[in-house]
C-alpha cells in the first residue's frame, strides 16, 4: 500500500518507510558464476549509475546490490542474453520456497524487491541498447498491503510522560520522544542531528532525508522546553545532540556518544513498556503519530507529506484513512436533508 506507487519507479522501501533490512541468510547457489564476467561488470556500472545518475544513496546501492547479487547467484548466467524469462521464472519459485533470516519464508514484500531491483537492472541495460529480457515481461504484481497500529491519546501520553525524573537520561529520553513526536522525523534523521542543528529562536531544524533532500520541520513548545533542560544537564562535549551515557556518568572526550538507531529503538521500546501499552512502539510510530495527529487536526495532505519529506504523494495518503470518521461526520450533517424533513 505504502510502497505500490512506488514500484513502477524502482524505488525500493518497505510498507512503513523504514529503511530496508537486509537478511543476513544468504540464498546463494552453492556454485555461484565465475567473478568478471561481462554481466557482473554491468552490474558494478550500474551502481555508479545509480549513485550518480539517478542520485540514489548509498543505502539504495547496497540495498540493489543485495538483491541482484541473489539473481545472478541462482541463476549462474555470465551475459544479459542469458537473462531469459525461464530462469526469472525459476528465481521467483526459489523465492518463494526459500527461508530468510528468520527461518521462516521470505515476505511477500521481500520478493517483490528482488524483482524489483532485476527489473531495474534490465532498464538500464535497454537504455544502453545491450541485448537482454525486456524489463516489461516481468510482472511485479501487487505490493502487499500492511496496517499499522496507532496509540490512542491516552498510551500517547503516558508514552511521553514515562521519562519522569530529572536524570540526565530521563531528560534525554523525554528531550527525544517530545523531538520524535514533535517533527515526525525519520529514527536516521534524528540520530543523526547536532547540538547545533537546532534553532531555537526560530522553533526549527533541517533535516537531511532520503535522496539527500533536506527540509525544515519545526518544534512544539514542549519539545524545545525538553530540549533544552536536557542541553543544561549534559556535562559532555560531545557534538551529537541525542548521546549515549556512560554507566559511570564518565565522560571522555576520545568517546564517540552519538546514539545509534537501534539505541533509539530500544529506549522507545522501554518507555513503551514502562507506559503499559501493549502495542508495538517504535520511532516509526511517532512518525505516524505526528502525521495522524496533523490531518485530524485539519491539515491538508500536501503540507503533511512536506513534513514528511515524502517524494510521493501516494505514500503519504497511507494516513488518509484517518480522516474517514471526520468525512462521515460531513456526510451524515449535510448529503440528503431534502428527505430528512
Amino acid at each position: 500500500m505504502i510502497c505500490a506507487s512506488l514500484v513502477a519507479s524502482g524505488i525500493l522501501c518497505d510498507a512503513s518507510a523504514h529503511p530496508i533490512l537486509i537478511p543476513t541468510t544468504p540464498m546463494a547457489s552453492k556454485n555461484p558464476p565465475k567473478s568478471n564476467t561481462r554481466l557482473e561488470k554491468l552490474a558494478k556500472e550500474f551502481y555508479d549509475y545509480l549513485l550518480i545518475e539517478k542520485n540514489r544513496s548509498q543505502r539504495t546501492k547496497v540495498n540493489y546490490e543485495h538483491y541482484l547479487r541473489r539473481f545472478l547467484e541462482h541463476a549462474r548466467v555470465s551475459d544479459p542474453k542469458d537473462i531469459t524469462l525461464d530462469r526469472v521464472r525459476a528465481f521467483r519459485i526459489h523465492l518463494h520456497e526459500s527461508p530468510g533470516a528468520n527461518g521462516k519464508p521470505l515476505k511477500k514484500q521481500t520478493q517483490l524487491y528482488h524483482l524489483i531491483a532485476l527489473r531495474n537492472f534490465l532498464k538500464y541495460l535497454a537504455k544502453r541498447d545491450i541485448e537482454t529480457l525486456s524489463p516489461e515481461k516481468i510482472e511485479l504484481g501487487k505490493a502487499p498491503a500492511r496496517s499499522i497500529q496507532f496509540m490512542d491519546g491516552g498510551e500517547l501520553e503516558r508514552l511521553l510522560g514515562s521519562p519522569k525524573e530529572n536524570t540526565l537520561r530521563d531528560l534525554r529520553d523525554r528531550a527525544l520522544l517530545q523531538t520524535l513526536f514533535s517533527s515526525g522525523v525519520r529514527v536516521s534523521e534524528l540520530a543523526s542531528l547536532n547540538r547545533d542543528s537546532i534553532d531555537f529562536s526560530r522553533g526549527e531544524f533541517t533535516v537531511r532525508g532520503k535522496g539527500d533532500k533536506y527540509r525544515i520541520v519545526f518544534l512544539s513548545d514542549s519539545a524545545k522546553g525538553a530540549l533544552k533542560e536536557y542541553m543544561k544537564k549534559r556535562e559532555d562535549v560531545d557534538e551529537a545532540l541525542f548521546a549515549a551515557i556512560p554507566k559511570n556518568a564518565s565522560f571522555s572526550k576520545k568517546d564517540d556518544l552519538r546514539l545509534t538507531t537501534r539505541s533509539i529503538e530500544r529506549i522507545l521500546k522501554k518507555h513503551a513498556a514502562r507506559a503499559g501499552i501493549a502495542k508495538k512502539v517504535t520511532p516509526h510510530s511517532l512518525r505516524h503519530q505526528f502525521a495522524t495527529d496533523l490531518l485530524r487536526n485539519g491539515a491538508d495532505i500536501r503540507s503533511v507529506q512536506a513534513l514528511l519529506g515524502h517524494s510521493h504523494i501516494t505514500t503519504t495518503q497511507i494516513y488518509t484513512h484517518v480522516t474517514d470518521e471526520a468525512l462521515r461526520e460531513v456526510h451524515k450533517k449535510f448529503h440528503d436533508k431534502t428527505n430528512q424533513a
